[in-house]
């Protein structure tokens, strides 16, 4: 069976994810008890579920000191095991939850963990539940929704899911500057030094991706530096991040916009490692 466990901060976003992967056919449970899951997985093998997708948060916080040991239990059974862990900036998350009027899954109950009548702030809440789920997210492949829109979410998902399973898949994401560097980042590299095609107004309104813009930082010697120096990085401390038992490794390169340069390179660094690698791309500020 292929089982998806879903978890994260409160608003980043697990809601819209599960509901992509019942959409995709998974069956899906929400807040599940982790001590249930062994049992349930062998109630869906007998009825010969084929996808599972389970969403684990904050309110099982006593529960989740065991949820590595079940993990590897479940994946010495057979079964193909990953883990999705969502993020976002404390500001965001604020936003959202202003946006929706409700209050943290977790003020309730801290308050009166705290023996106090009185509620904890919001920044409060997401801070504590940051530290609760700190073990999940360093299992887990993430992905920070901090500037997403819901339908980016939800390719990204499915991009996860239909991946094949590897030792370790390399993920390649441009982002902007201009918006901060992404929290799902294991490497970061700034690529603002290379000259930057914005200033052509005919390249303005095109991408990294476009054939122009290709050919415009193709001819600059500074890129290719750049990309030669990252490439070579990459492959040098990859073997370090395989031999850590790593399942993902997000590699973010960041220029100002987010729309010629740091597109550019990854989808260089893309063409060149998937000839060896499990590559997955990702493009922030691009639709």
């Amino acid at each position: 069976m292929q089982i998806l466990l879903i978890s994260g901060i409160s608003g980043s976003g697990k809601s819209v994810a599960l509901n992509v992967l019942e959409d995709a056919g998974y069956y899906c449970v929400d807040n599940l008890p982790p001590s249930l899951l062994p049992e349930l997985i062998k109630t869906l093998s007998l009825e010969e579920h084929t996808n599972t997708a389970i969403a684990i948060d904050s309110r099982s916080a006593h529960l989740l000191s065991n949820l590595p040991q079940t993990l590897q239990v479940l994946r010495d059974q057979g079964h193909d095991v990953r883990v999705l862990f969502l993020t976002a900036s404390t500001d965001s998350l604020v936003a959202r939850f202003s946006e929706t009027r409700r209050s943290h899954p977790l003020s309730h109950r801290l308050a009166m963990e705290l023996a106090s009548n009185v509620d904890l702030s919001l920044v409060e809440c997401i801070e504590e539940e940051r530290e609760i789920l700190a073990g999940i997210q360093n299992l887990a492949h993430v992905i920070d929704t901090t500037d997403l829109r819901a339908n980016q979410l939800r390719s990204w998902v499915k991009a996860v899911v239909q991946i094949q399973r590897s030792p370790l898949t390399l993920m390649f994401e441009s982002f902007a500057f201009k918006r901060g560097v992404p929290l799902d980042a294991d490497l970061v590299f700034d690529v603002r030094m290379i000259p930057n095609p914005h200033y052509d107004p005919f390249l303005r309104p095109l991408t990294g991706r476009d054939q122009p813009v290709m050919r415009f930082l193709d001819n600059q010697e500074m890129a290719q530096d750049m990309y030669k120096d990252i490439e070579t990085f990459i492959t040098k401390w990859l073997p370090a991040f395989k031999q850590d038992n790593r399942s993902y490794v997000t590699v973010a390169i960041g220029c100002t916009g987010g729309q010629h340069r740091s597109v550019y390179m990854v989808e260089k660094l893309t063409k060149h490692f998937q000839k060896t690698e499990q590559v997955l791309i990702r493009h922030r500020r691009l639709q």
